[in-house]
């Protein structure tokens, strides 16, 4: 099973896709792909994406029994966690904290 999801990239995109995988609503897609097929649909959602956002769920033989890929949305993060994979979302409080942190300088870079 393959999940991608698509926003805001060009129509061209979709297309493309809607071509693989069934688009269950405008911008979900869905199906079954070869991993080659589905690694050369992430390489071309990536490289087309623009500013938009794309995110490919595919079944894998780990101990959640999926993957997940995100390209474009700044504000989530797939991170690993003894081997899970979660999303770590960043709020308006991760913003307002990273502007009043200033690392401290390394001394042997000096």
């Amino acid at each position: 099973m393959l999940v991608m999801t698509l926003e805001a990239v060009p129509e061209s995109l979709r297309g493309e896709l809607a071509r693989w995988l069934i688009e269950v609503q405008p911008g979900v897609y869905v199906g079954n792909a070869s991993a080659l097929v589905r690694d050369l649909l992430w390489d071309k959602a990536v490289q087309h994406t623009r500013r938009g956002r794309c995110t490919q769920v595919y079944r894998a033989g780990n101990e959640q029994g999926f993957v997940i890929r995100t390209h474009g949305d700044a504000t989530r993060r797939v991170v690993s966690l003894d081997g899970y994979q979660l999303v770590a979302v960043r709020n308006a409080r991760h913003t307002e904290l990273s502007r009043e942190y200033a690392p401290p300088e390394d001394d042997d870079k000096l």
